[in-house]
């Protein structure tokens, strides 16, 4: 309980000295800096140094990512609502469009570190900026395309109500490779991941 009031005022007032929280809490320095301790070894406190006017620089706490994540942010449900929104006033056709839109925004970032490359370079290029968005990813040749397997999905909450969202990673990936991504597999459908199949553009594929 304590750890959490803790938490609580550095959520409201963005950082704090062992002194402003001993105040808070009625406890001694030595008491609060044991809390923060465990707090910093949990990864939801961070401190670093603030010189004042005299004297020795004082440790200030503030609140990392990790300790900011405790907190609810509805943003599943505003994406939901919104994606849900713009269909009915606008149509599906107008959805698509927009997440295409987005698809690129989310891709132009990273265009430098592909363009120019070879489709096998630029496939491995991307299951690397999958990973760096927090997904976990791999890739591999199977008869004779690439497959990029997507193994947790960035947007889970979103997918499983607007699966439009789907076709929008589909169009991140393909234009990251430069070539014809195409779903093969989805976790939605209960299959271990999302998969894509990647061809280069213009490649026939083959008949069994």
């Amino acid at each position: 309980a304590t750890r959490r009031q803790v938490l609580d005022y550095l959520r409201l007032h963005g950082q704090a000295t062992v002194k402003e929280l001993g105040q808070l809490l009625t406890l001694t320095s030595t008491g609060i800096r044991q809390h923060l301790t465990v707090l910093e070894r949990d990864g939801l406190v961070e401190a670093h140094e603030e010189r004042g006017h005299v004297g020795r620089p004082a440790l200030v706490y503030r609140l990392t990512e990790q300790g900011e994540a405790l907190y609810p942010k509805l943003y599943d449900s505003l994406a939901s609502v919104l994606l849900d929104e713009l269909r009915a006033i606008a149509g599906p056709d107008a959805l698509q469009k927009v997440l295409r839109l987005v698809a690129t925004r989310f891709a132009e970032p990273y265009m430098g570190r592909v363009e120019g490359k070879p489709l096998a370079e630029r496939v491995a290029e991307t299951a690397r900026i999958v990973q760096e968005r927090g997904c976990l990813a791999d890739f591999k040749m199977h008869d004779g395309d690439w497959h990029l397997s997507q193994h947790t999905c960035p947007f889970p909450s979103v997918a499983r109500c607007n699966r439009s969202v789907c076709a929008m990673e589909v169009d991140f990936v393909r234009r990251l490779t430069g070539a014809d991504a195409r779903l093969v597999s989805t976790l939605l459908r209960g299959d271990r991941s999302c998969t894509y199949r990647i061809r280069a553009a213009g490649t026939v594929a083959r008949v069994s």
